[in-house]
C-alpha cells in the first residue's frame, strides 16, 4: 500500500432512488462528521438492490419491498399514493378520490413501477410505458392516468398535470437498507442519524473524541488528601481555622464585618 492510500480518507456512499430526498440526513452527517465525505449515488428504483450487493454503495435509501434475506432494512416513512391526471380532468375539482372512483380509467402501469401491486385499479393501458417518466408524457397527452407516490408525482411535476390522493390502494415505504453481512461503523454512524440519535448517545458508536471511561479507582474521581477533615460550617459559610462552631470571630476567623471591641 503506497503512502497515498494510506492517508486516503474514508467516504461513505449511499444511494437514493427517485423521489427520496437525502438532503436532511446529509446535513446532519456533515455537522457531525465534517472529516468524512458523503458520496450520494443516484439510482433507479429497480437497480438498487443490485448497486448494493456489488458495492458500489454502503447503504440505499430504498423502497420497499426488499430481499431481507440478504439485506436489513430501517423504516422511515409511508407515502401517499396519488392519481396524477390533467389539470382539466374531472378530478381535479375534487380533494381525493377512492380505487372505485377510478374504476372506468384508463390507469398505465410502468415496468418501473413502485407499488407493490400486480393489477392497479381502473382499465388497463394498451402497454406499459418502460419508465414512470413515459407514463407522465403519457397521462399530459390525455390517454391515461398514473397511480404513483406522492413524491414522484412532485419530481415529475408539470405546469399542465396535478394530482389528488387516493384511498384505499397500497403506499410505498421508504427505508434505509443495507447488506446485513457488511454493517461498517460509518454504517452504523449513519443508522444512528435516521434513527434520530443524539450525537451524545450511548447507544451510538464512540467518535475518536469522545474519551474512554476509566472504571472507579484508578483516578476518575478526586482523591482527598490523606488526614484532612471537613471544614465546619456555620450558618451555611465556611469558619476559618482554629475557630469554634458558633464562635462570635475568635482569632483567625473568617467571619466579616468589624471586629469586636475587647472590654
Amino acid at each position: 500500500m503506497t503512502g497515498s492510500e494510506a492517508q486516503a480518507t474514508p467516504s461513505f456512499r449511499l444511494a437514493y432512488v427517485p423521489g427520496v430526498t437525502p438532503a436532511k440526513w446529509v446535513r446532519i452527517w456533515q455537522e457531525r462528521l465534517p472529516g468524512t465525505p458523503m458520496d450520494l449515488v443516484q439510482t433507479p428504483a429497480a437497480e438498487a438492490p443490485d448497486v448494493l450487493r456489488r458495492g458500489d454503495a454502503d447503504a440505499g435509501l430504498v423502497r420497499l419491498p426488499v430481499d431481507r434475506t440478504y439485506f436489513s432494512a430501517i423504516p422511515l416513512y409511508t407515502e401517499t399514493t396519488v392519481v396524477v391526471v390533467p389539470k382539466d380532468h374531472v378530478i381535479a375539482a375534487v380533494e381525493e378520490v377512492s380505487a372505485e372512483d377510478l374504476a372506468d380509467e384508463i390507469l398505465f402501469h410502468p415496468l418501473d413501477d413502485t407499488l407493490d401491486w400486480e393489477h392497479p385499479p381502473g382499465k388497463p393501458a394498451f402497454e406499459r410505458p418502460a419508465t414512470t417518466a413515459d407514463a407522465i408524457e403519457l397521462v399530459a397527452a390525455g390517454v391515461g392516468l398514473l397511480l404513483v407516490p406522492q413524491s414522484l408525482a412532485r419530481l415529475h411535476h408539470r405546469k399542465d398535470l396535478t394530482y389528488r390522493p387516493v384511498t384505499d390502494v397500497p403506499q410505498s415505504s421508504v427505508v434505509l437498507s443495507w447488506p446485513e453481512e457488511r454493517t461498517t461503523d460509518l454504517v452504523e454512524d449513519f443508522i444512528g442519524i435516521v434513527r434520530g440519535r443524539t450525537v451524545n448517545s450511548t447507544r451510538g458508536r464512540r467518535t475518536a473524541e469522545e474519551p474512554e471511561r476509566k472504571p472507579a479507582g484508578t483516578g476518575g474521581a478526586r482523591r482527598k488528601p490523606a488526614g484532612a477533615k471537613p471544614a465546619a460550617k456555620s450558618g451555611g459559610k465556611p469558619v476559618g481555622k482554629g475557630s469554634r462552631s458558633g464562635s462570635g470571630g475568635t482569632k483567625g476567623s473568617a467571619k466579616r464585618g468589624k471586629p469586636r471591641r475587647r472590654g
